[in-house]
């Protein structure tokens, strides 16, 4: 007999399959029609494997062409929906909180390796991809808790493992405030957000999408799922449900508090990190892998009108709440750097954060690339490893101020400013050092004029 604390599979994945081939089946959408593939009770513990947030698209190689060409219109592939129900067998109802607390997780068993990267600008790009517009991976491989790339060597550092998505489904009138409020954005154009001009980045938004849809129990061709990859909502942002918040800390011991809005709450979750940096800012900037997470839930009857304020016009307008576990890495020193609200052409922004924080990373790049490594390797490097980001300062107009903290520890030299040192010689990784394709498009590509070290 199995001691209580074994926990009960009620999502298995076989790495030997495709994604549509996974039983029970994956979806890759957020839709209140989706089914649930398994229904869970309170207090009990139960696993989730999951895939890699591609399905297996990216390889162990050296070779970046399959980050270059991914269909980005199949991601993210999550695991669920999960129905929850108390011991009464009464399901959770919209209104209630459903408490997720993750008492486990890992990589799965046999599949200890994962991979960051940056995408091509014409295919996904990302928060720096003026600068960076060619697609780039480092292969990570993990010993214990610790992972380490032959793509940027002489870094070593513990992961701090979590999923990047974790969500309940939205109802149909949460789905439509999604959908209208997302393609508002997108219709209005760049030219009215002067963000734009200077992130350069992804679509203004990633709207309702029928190609690479894969929606779970729902058969493909039918007029139900027709009818649903129309209007089911892309898995890219984080929103009220939860969903790609993609923050480090949830991970063992945390407890996430997520507001339900269908009966059954149907927790879905998927996207693993080893490890990711505050930000992300590499877009699959994290340690991307396969894994398990080993879970309990509670039902908080009516908690969304008890512990949620609503911050829009409707009831629904409500956000999570996360409570961070005990069990994280710790650092004793750390090389902080700073942005504010100046763009590369040194134009004057007001209290923007997003042009800080890209000032922050961009000062890092530089700065690490004295060290031996390329700008692209310390742009995985900085999507990837436990480094901490803060929005330092948002009052004292015009510059918000936003730092990037790199734990010094993770590197094999001492990377902090010394006088009477010479340049360190350039570190290789693996022949043909990081794998990286051509970028064939006819964007141009932002340099600083004061930088005297390439790309």
């Amino acid at each position: 007999m199995a001691p209580p604390s074994t926990p009960t599979l009620v999502a298995p994945i076989d790495l030997k399959k495709k994604p549509h081939e996974q039983v029970p089946p994956l979806h890759n959408r957020w839709h209140p029609d989706i089914p649930p593939v398994a229904e869970v009770e309170t207090g009990q513990l139960f696993r989730v494997e999951m895939v890699d947030w591609t399905g297996g698209a990216i390889q162990d190689n050296n070779d970046a062409i399959d980050v270059k060409t991914l269909n980005l219109s199949t991601v993210h592939y999550l695991s669920g929906p999960i129905r929850l129900v108390d011991s009464d067998g009464i399901p959770a109802k919209a209104g209630d909180l459903l408490a997720v607390e993750i008492c486990n997780l890992g990589p799965l068993p046999g599949d200890e390796w994962g991979y960051t990267a940056t995408f091509d600008r014409e295919n996904g790009g990302g928060f720096l991809t003026d600068h960076f517009p060619r697609a780039t991976k480092a292969i990570w491989y993990f010993e214990g808790i610790y992972a380490y790339s032959p793509h940027i060597p002489g870094v070593r550092f513990p992961g701090l493992t979590h999923p990047g998505i974790i969500g309940t489904a939205p109802s149909k009138e949460l789905l439509h405030i999604w959908n209208d409020r997302e393609r508002k954005l997108q219709e209005s154009g760049p030219q009215s957000l002067k963000l734009c001009e200077v992130l350069h980045s992804r679509p203004l938004a990633n709207l309702p999408l029928a190609k690479g849809c894969v929606l779970g129990k729902i058969q493909e061709g039918t007029p139900e799922w027709e009818r649903v990859a129309l209007e089911a909502a892309r898995t890219i942002p984080g929103r009220e449900n939860g969903g790609n918040c993609d923050i480090k800390n949830l991970s063992r011991g945390s407890k996430i508090y997520l507001p339900v809005f269908v009966e059954g709450a149907n927790l879905s979750t998927g996207d693993m990190h080893f490890s990711q940096g505050d930000g992300e800012v590499a877009f699959c900037g994290a340690i991307e892998m396969s894994g398990f997470l080993e879970l309990k839930c509670e039902i908080i009857r009516n908690g969304m009108q008890e512990y949620l304020t609503p911050m829009g016009p409707t009831l629904l307008h409500v956000n999570p709440i996360f409570e961070i576990g005990p069990v994280e890495p710790r650092f004793s020193d750390w090389l902080v750097f700073e942005g504010i609200s100046v763009d590369e052409s040194g134009h004057q922004h007001y209290l923007d954060v997003s042009v800080s924080y890209k000032r922050a990373v961009l000062n890092a790049i530089d700065y690490l690339s004295k060290f031996g490594y390329s700008k692209e390797q310390v742009y995985l490097l900085l999507s990837c490893c436990p480094c901490e980001g803060r929005i330092s300062g948002i009052v004292d107009s015009p510059n918000a101020v936003a730092t990037l903290a790199i734990p010094t520890a993770i590197f094999d030299q001492d990377i902090r400013p010394k006088t009477n040192t010479t340049p360190v010689h350039q570190r290789l990784g693996r022949n043909p050092g990081l794998p990286q394709c051509t970028y064939d498009g006819d964007l141009p590509t932002t340099i600083n004029p004061c930088s005297t070290i390439s790309h």
